[in-house]
């Protein structure tokens, strides 16, 4: 394919030498109809291509034909070398096919020189596999999500929270196992008294982290230190501090010239605030270039961003050691996201939040303005899968520490990180006491993320290899997409309803009426509406519950919002025509709604007038009304 390479080769050549070889660099892309649902890497000068790569691909697509589309990879884009069409008539029956298959090219007619593709496929239905049959969590011997990069792990606690902090008596009593009462945490008061608490390292990692957040509020007897305060303290006294902080391009600190930057993140600020300290503060890029899987091709300029919220510590584990304690979930320690249960608007103005405005909502002027409720859920992992967690920021704090351009000269170099293997006072993973699978308070826990070998190091550069760590090989990158491989299963599994909260809602464009090449290819949509169909077709009773906010953060008649917005509406359009056509299939159209089976809520809060604020543990009187909910959710 690459002409102009082989003739400047071949004037090369003439030359006494070596010989050098230039040709096609091809991969392949596997489709099913619009959605790309593998690709393989990319072989450099070569016309006989070995791959030997393995795909274990979810589908949800409505298809007449699989395709193994082969592309000679140039510096910009790719050319089309030619097509395989697999007829899934051929496969849905389960039967194996392979051979070698014969190119097609835009014409319609088999490449030239007899070029062919030999590969495999083999068609499982779901209700032939025993993996989705065992549900999610069930007992004991639950073997957790396979094809995932972090394994189960037993003998864990879990904390679950609701929002940064919760008020005495705002959430409802319920008992759990053994009548025991289930005690609503406090989120931020417990990442406080964990970070005060630690001897050994504080890790944090967010999409933003203000050094001015307070995360104790209006409590008595409690110093409201601000975190930056706090972190340079436990600094002094020895600790690892690390934050790993999304750098926003659009903001800068030039000279003492600050721009704030459109996300108002603060990472600029945090930075300086920590420069002279023993608090060390990296603000990583994420691909700035590529862009949102569900923007628009001819866009761009996007940006984007990893949106992990972490908080790692040491926690004493008795007789003078100490184990590793991980916060993990939708909020980041920035300003905005103190909020309770009961999401005041108003009231808390000149209190909790006297030094904590946030409403991006509004683009003029903020007086008089409510603040911005945030309502989100977050949790505390204290156990082996903890140390998961600590493998995820030490994976991208080597990425984005490794050296560059001049540093590279250097003879020696200093990640920073703490090796607690070299700590005798702190337990491994494997040292972790087990409790009992009759523990009331025990759980199993296993770890999910979206990530790629562009943001962590030690990620196997053969794709071989990344196969048996349950990699998805992209065109030149390593892909850890587990937590698409969970929802998928959660859903499959799923046996009487799904409940769901997330910030932004919006997938499966394969299957829109229009706009099907958008790039919103993840299952979750589909996955939910064919679950919904299925139950509908065994007359069974299914019901799913989404919450969203009624816009995405931001003012909402600006052009990103819409957009998304709109594409929400493509993905609900969507959703419902499948389950419509579930329910007519079976003459049932007529005796149930659609809203008997798929409900969007967008909550929110009205709050009575009145001088009263939210002090401390005192609960206003602001009526049984529902909450706003924004936030990101890592369900």
């Amino acid at each position: 394919m690459d002409m102009f390479h082989k003739t400047m080769a071949d004037i090369f050549n003439r030359f006494p030498g070596k010989k050098t070889r230039i040709t096609s660099d091809p991969y392949v892309s596997i489709a099913v109809t619009t959605a790309v649902v593998g690709r393989t890497y990319v072989i450099s000068n070569s016309e006989n291509p070995v791959w030997k790569q393995h795909f274990n691909v979810p589908v949800a697509h409505h298809a007449a034909e699989v395709h193994f589309i082969v592309k000679d990879s140039d510096v910009v884009g790719s050319q089309l070398i030619g097509v395989v069409a697999i007829p899934v008539e051929q496969i849905y029956s389960g039967s194996r096919i392979e051979g070698f298959f014969p190119l097609i090219d835009t014409n319609g007619r088999p490449s030239k020189n007899g070029a062919t593709l030999r590969l495999s496929i083999q068609y499982f239905s779901i209700e032939n596999l025993s993996l989705y049959h065992n549900g999610v969590g069930a007992g004991p011997q639950y073997i957790g999500v396979p094809g995932t990069y972090f394994p189960l792990r037993q003998g864990g606690r879990v904390t679950l929270y609701q929002d940064a902090h919760v008020h005495n008596g705002s959430l409802p009593d319920f008992k759990v196992d053994q009548a025991m009462h289930y005690v609503h945490g406090s989120c931020w008061n417990d990442i406080f008294d964990a970070i005060s608490k630690a001897r050994h390292l504080i890790y944090i990692t967010g999409w933003s982290v203000w050094h001015e957040v307070k995360l104790v509020r209006g409590m008595a007897n409690t110093s409201e230190y601000s975190l930056g305060d706090l972190l340079k303290l436990k600094s002094q006294e020895g600790v690892r501090v690390l934050l790993l902080v999304w750098d926003d391009p659009t903001s800068r600190n030039i000279l003492g010239y600050k721009i704030d930057g459109l996300m108002a993140t603060h990472d600029e600020e945090t930075r300086h605030f920590f420069k002279h300290s023993s608090v060390q503060v990296l603000l990583v890029p994420r691909m700035a270039g590529k862009r949102h899987s569900w923007v628009k091709k001819q866009e761009v300029g996007t940006i984007y961003t990893h949106h992990q919220k972490t908080v790692i510590v040491d926690t004493d584990a008795g007789y003078g050691k100490k184990r590793i304690l991980a916060f993990v979930g939708g909020l980041d320690l920035c300003d905005g996201r103190y909020d309770s249960p009961h999401h005041p608007l108003f009231r808390t103005l000149n209190t909790v939040h006297a030094d904590d405005f946030h409403n991006p909502t509004f683009a003029g002027s903020l007086a008089d303005c409510p603040r911005e409720p945030w309502h989100d859920m977050h949790s505390k992992i204290d156990g082996p899968a903890a140390y998961d967690v600590l493998a995820n920021f030490e994976e991208r704090w080597l990425k984005a520490s490794k050296p560059h351009g001049l540093k590279k000269l250097k003879t020696s170099y200093d990640d920073a990180l703490l090796r607690i293997e070299r700590v005798p006072e702190i337990l491994g993973v494997n040292d972790q006491p087990y409790s009992n699978d009759h523990d009331p308070e025990g759980w199993h826990v296993q770890i999910f993320r979206s990530i790629d070998s562009n943001s962590v190091k030690g990620f196997p550069k053969d794709p071989r290899e990344a196969t048996t760590k349950n990699l998805v090989c992209g065109k030149n990158v390593m892909i850890d997409m587990s937590i698409h491989t969970a929802y998928v299963k959660a859903i499959r599994s799923a046996q009487h309803y799904i409940y769901i909260e997330n910030q932004y809602f919006i997938g499966s464009s394969f299957h829109w009426s229009s706009y099907k090449d958008v790039g919103a290819n993840n299952l979750i949509p589909m996955e939910i509406a064919l679950k919904i169909a299925s139950k509908i077709r065994a007359h069974q009773r299914f019901a799913v519950y989404i919450v969203i906010p009624m816009w995405p953060e931001g003012v909402p008649t600006a052009s990103a919002t819409q957009r998304i917005l709109f594409w929400q509406n493509k993905t609900m359009q969507m959703m419902y025509e499948v389950i419509h056509k579930a329910l007519v299939q079976v003459g049932l159209d007529g005796a149930f709604s659609l809203h008997d089976y798929l409900n969007f809520f967008c909550l929110g809060n009205r709050e009575a007038a009145g001088p009263q604020d939210v002090v401390g543990d005192q609960t206003p009187n602001i009526g049984n009304t529902p909450q706003l909910g924004i936030g990101d959710v890592w369900m």
